[in-house]
């Protein structure tokens, strides 16, 4: 269900986000009325309190979420837990009745810097409050990096979770980045994996597909 793009070259800022369409899941019965979300809870190293923000696309195909600390690393000058860094959200998400959503696929970006036998790894879970359905995505880098990364999730059609008609569940949100120093050496360098940005140009963007609930 997961893929990676490799990101080749391209600076930080060409992956800032427009929320539209292009490169999305195909979107049927998309509501008119703008989708409301907000951030209800949040919790985890990786996204200190006012350092993540949600949100949606004028056309509700999409929402982002973005982090302006959220960095693990280790070597010079990190601290001894900052080799993992994790984040949880819980979104309350508004939709206009009569209306479900899926989350059809998610684009994840950020940047990292690996020494020569270091990794790391990029993991994210999603799932509606409530719900025992889960999705999840993994993904492993090595050193030598020095670039953008960008990893891809989409979901097929036949296997998309909608969120419970005439029923309000929240969106929960998962991740993690975790460094390894591995064959480096610490002493000498600093690897870090990061998923953050202090100017709103790197950020998660959540692909939505609609569809009308039954009639009552």
């Amino acid at each position: 269900m997961s893929g990676v793009l490799a990101a080749g070259g391209a600076a930080v800022a060409l992956f800032a986000s427009t929320l539209s369409a292009q490169g999305a899941p195909a979107v049927s019965d998309a509501p008119q009325e703008r989708i409301e979300i907000s951030i209800q809870t949040i919790n985890g190293s990786g996204c200190p309190a006012g350092s993540a923000a949600v949100a949606a696309s004028a056309d509700n195909t999409a929402f982002t979420v973005t982090y302006s600390d959220y960095i693990a690393q280790v070597g010079a000058g990190a601290q001894p837990t900052d080799f993992r860094k994790n984040c949880q959200l819980n979104l309350n998400v508004q939709i206009p009745q009569g209306f479900t959503y899926a989350v059809a696929g998610v684009d994840y970006r950020g940047y990292a810097y690996l020494s020569d036998g270091a990794s790391a790894l990029q993991k994210a879970q999603y799932y509606f409050q409530g719900s025992s359905e889960t999705a999840s995505q993994s993904t492993g880098f090595s050193g030598p990096y020095d670039d953008n990364w960008q990893t891809s999730d989409r979901t097929e059609v036949a296997e998309l979770i909608y969120a419970p008609c005439g029923e309000q569940r929240n969106f929960n949100i998962n991740t993690e980045l975790r460094v390894s120093a591995g064959n480096s050496d610490p002493r000498q360098s600093t690897s870090f994996i990061a998923m953050d940005s202090t100017d709103g140009a790197v950020s998660t963007t959540y692909h939505l597909r609609w569809k009308e609930c039954p009639s009552s």
